[in-house]
C-alpha cells in the first residue's frame, strides 16, 4: 500500500505487523502491547468523537504528554480527521504555554498526566471556541480521554461515513502539524510542516540502517520533537517494535529488558551512559582495572576507514575481555544508535564503535522534517567520525559563502505559521531554506557542522570565535556538565562552566575536600585547580586567541526545568547572560589584571 499520508500508516500496518506488537509500554509492570488492530480501533474511536464534539477538519489540537502508545493514538486520530496536531514539550514554562495555546488557535488539549492539567488549566481562560483538557492517563479527578473513546465508540455510525470523506480528501501537501522551535533566543515559532514533509524524510532514511520487520526499538527522546516523531513513522512504516520508556530514570532497565534493536539518543545521554562505564571501569582493581583501560584506550584509536591488521587483532581480544559486557549492558543485539540534536564527541563515537556499538551521527532541523545528513552503512564509505555524513538522498545542499549551511528538498517546512515575513527571511526566492547553522562538505561529501551563524562572536581584535566548537572539547571533561563560551567584543574570551556535580562530589570524597553544598564547594582552592587542568588541556587545542583566559564556576545545574536549556538541551545563551550578568561584568570589568576566584593571569 502507498503511504502519501502519515495515517495512512495504520492501513499499511495491518499488512505488515500482522499480529505483533506495533507500540508498547509498561503498566503496573507488565507490558501493554498494542497490536495494529488495537491501535487503529482506538484512533478511529477517538477520531468520531472528536467529531461528534463539534471539532472539524483545521482545527488544531494540542498534544503535551511523554512517550507512550497515547501519544501515537492521538496522532493518528486528529490527522485522519483533517485536524492539525501540535504537539508540545512537558517541560516548557507557564509563559510559552500560554503563547503557543493563544498563537495556535487551541481547540482542545490532551494531556499525559494530572499536573499538567493542572498547570495548563488557568492558562486556558480567553482561549476561543476552547473545548477542554483531556488526561490520556487514567486519573479518576480529571477529564479522560476515554469519554471521548466512548463517545466515538457509541456514535460511530453517525459519523464513520464522514471520516471515510475526510480522510479521502487529506492531501499529502495538506499540514499535519505544526511544531512550535523551543528556541535559545526569542519567542517560539510554529512550523508547519505537511503528511509529505514527514514521509518524505521517512523514505529518504529507508535502506540506508540495516533494519528489518519484527526488530524492536527503545523509543525515550520526546515525540513532541520531530526527529523522534519522524523515527516512529519510519518504524511503523517497516515494521519494527516501538517500546517506550516512559520515565527517564528507566532507560537503562527498559533497554536490557527488551533488547532492541535500535534506539535514538542525544549526544548527553550517551555521555551519561559512558560515563556510567568509565566510573564502573575506576571501581576495578588490579589486572582488572588495567585490562578495562586498555580496551578503552585502544577504543579511542578506532578508525572508521581502515584498521591494521595488528589492531584489528588487538580489539577482538578487547570486544571479548571487556566491550561484550558493554554490548550486554544495552540488550545484546544491538544494530545501531543514531544521534541527533548537537554535536557528539568522536572520541565516544570510536570508542563505542570499537565496542561493537555502532552510532550514526546525523543533522536536520524542524523545518527540515528533520534529518538533511547522516551517516549510515548502505554502501562503503559513508561513515565519517566527526561529520554529520552525507546528504540524504531526496535532499540538496550547498554552502553559501559566510559559510552558512543551505538545504532545498521536499522535506522543507511550508513555512512558519502565521509569519510570512519569518518565511521569507529563512527561505530564500530559489527555494534554499538558510538553516543558520555554519558548516562545510569534506572531500565534497560529508557535512561537517562547526557553529551556529548567530552564536559566532567577534572579539575585539577582529578574530571570529565560534563558542561551540569549543563548548564541545570543554564537555569532553568529566567534571563539565554544561558550559557556555563568551567574548564579544571584549579582549579575550571567558567561559560560564556549570559542573558535573555527581562526578565533582565523587572526585571530592576521593581527595577528602569537606562541603557543605555547592556555593561552598565551587569556591574552594582544590577544586578550581583542578578545573583550571581541565581549561588548559582545552587551550592547547585552541588557537591564542580562542583560548579561555578566565572563567567561573556557577553553582547552579543548567536543564529545560530551571530554563537555562531548550528541550533539545541546547543553550538559552540570552537566558545565561541575563541570569548571570553579575558575573559576566566582574570578568570584564576589572580595570587591574588580578588573579581571583577562577581566573587566569592574562
Amino acid at each position: 500500500m502507498n503511504i502519501s499520508r502519515t495515517f495512512d500508516i495504520l492501513d499499511a500496518g495491518k499488512d505488515i505487523y500482522e499480529d505483533r506488537a506495533v507500540i508498547a509500554v509498561k503498566k503496573d509492570g507488565k507490558w501493554d502491547e498494542y497490536n495494529i488492530d488495537r491501535y487503529s480501533q482506538m484512533a478511529h474511536n477517538l477520531s468520531y468523537g472528536l467529531l461528534a464534539m463539534g471539532l472539524r477538519p483545521g482545527d488544531k489540537i494540542a498534544n503535551i504528554s511523554g512517550n507512550r502508545p497515547e501519544w501515537n493514538i492521538v496522532d493518528m486520530a486528529i490527522t485522519q480527521a483533517g485536524m492539525i496536531h501540535v504537539p508540545i514539550y512537558p517541560t516548557i514554562s507557564a509563559d510559552e504555554y500560554r503563547h503557543i495555546l493563544k498563537h495556535a488557535e487551541i481547540k482542545l488539549i490532551f494531556v499525559g498526566d494530572k499536573s499538567l492539567y493542572q498547570k495548563l488549566l488557568p492558562l486556558t481562560e480567553g482561549l476561543e471556541n476552547f473545548i477542554g483538557i483531556y488526561s490520556t492517563v487514567e486519573n479518576g479527578t480529571i477529564p479522560s480521554w476515554n469519554e471521548i473513546l466512548e463517545l466515538g465508540k457509541k456514535n460511530a455510525h453517525e459519523w464513520v461515513d464522514e471520516l471515510f470523506k475526510i480522510k479521502a480528501s487529506v492531501k499529502p501537501d495538506d499540514i499535519a502539524s505544526i511544531i512550535y522551535t523551543s528556541g535559545t533566543t526569542g519567542v517560539s515559532k510554529g512550523v508547519m510542516l505537511s503528511h509529505s514533509n514527514f514521509l518524505s524524510n521517512v523514505e529518504a532514511c529507508k535502506g540506508l540502517f540495516p533494519l528489518e520487520n519484527g526488530d524492536i526499538a527503545v523509543s525515550f527522546l520526546p515525540l513532541s520533537h520531530v526527529f523522534e516523531r519522524m523515527v516512529n513513522y519510519y518504524y511503523q512504516s517497516i515494521g519494527v517494535s516501538i517500546y517506550y520508556a516512559d520515565n527517564l530514570a528507566r532507560i537503562g532497565d527498559v533497554i536490557k529488558e527488551v533488547k532492541p534493536h535500535i534506539f535514538m539518543t542525544v549526544p548527553r545521554m550517551l555521555e551519561k551512559t559512558y560515563d556510567k562505564i568509565i566510573a564502573v571501569g575506576k571501581d576495578l582493581t588490579g589486572l582488572k582495572k588495567q585490562i578495562f583501560f586498555w580496551a578503552v584506550n585502544l577504543g579511542y584509536k578506532y578508525s572508521e576507514i581502515k584498521n591494521s591488521w595488528y589492531y584489528r587483532t588487538r580489539l577482538k581480544l578487547a570486544r571479548k575481555l571487556v566491550f561484550s559486557k558493554w554490548q550486554k549492558a544495552l540488550g545484546g543485539r544491538l544494530k545501531l544508535i543514531i544521534s541527533g540534536g548537537a554535536a557528539l564527541q568522536p572520541r565516544l563515537m570510536r570508542v563505542f564503535w570499537a565496542a561493537g556499538i555502532p552510532v550514526f551521527e546525523g543533522y536536520g532541523l524542524t523545518e527540515t522534517s528533520p534529518v538533511i545528513a547522516v551517516n549510515h552503512p548502505a554502501s562503503p564509505g559513508n561513515i565519517r567520525i566527526g561529520s554529520v555524513g552525507p546528504v540524504v538522498p531526496n535532499v540538496e545542499v550547498k554552502i553559501a559563502d559566510d559559510g552558512e549551511i543551505l538545504m532545498r528538498g521536499p522535506s522543507l517546512m511550508k513555512g512558519y505559521y502565521k509569519a510570512p515575513d519569518l518565511t521569507s527571511m529563512a527561505i530564500d526566492q530559489d527555494g534554499w531554506f538558510h538553516t543558520g547553522d555554519i558548516g562545510h562538505l569534506e572531500d565534497g561529501k560529508f557535512l561537517t557542522i562547526t557553529d551556529r551563524k548567530k552564536e559566532i562572536f567577534k572579539l575585539s581584535n577582529g578574530k571570529y570565535v565560534a563558542p561551540q566548537l569549543i563548548e564541545n572539547k570543554l564537555k569532553e571533561s568529566f567534571f563539565i556538565e554544561q558550559c557556555m563560551v563568551v567574548g564579544e567584543n571584549e579582549k579575550f574570551v571567558s567561559a560560564l562552566i556549570s559542573p558535573n556535580f555527581s562526578f565533582l562530589h565523587d572526585w571530592c570524597s576521593r581527595h577528602k575536600i569537606h562541603f557543605e553544598n555547592n556555593d561552598e564547594l565551587i569556591t574552594i582552592p582544590e577544586v578550581i585547580a583542578r578545573y583550571q587542568k581541565e581549561i588548559n588541556l582545552v587551550n592547547k587545542q585552541l588557537s591564542d586567541y580562542e583560548q579561555i583566559k578566565r572563567y567561573r564556576l556557577v553553582a547552579e545545574q543548567w536543564s529545560p526545568q530551571t530554563g537555562e536549556l531548550s528541550p533539545t538541551l541546547k543553550l538559552k545563551r540570552r537566558t545565561l547572560y541575563e541570569r548571570y550578568e553579575n558575573i559576566l561584568e566582574e570578568i570584564y570589568g576589572h580595570t587591574k589584571q588580578t588573579e581571583v576566584r577562577g581566573v587566569n593571569k592574562e
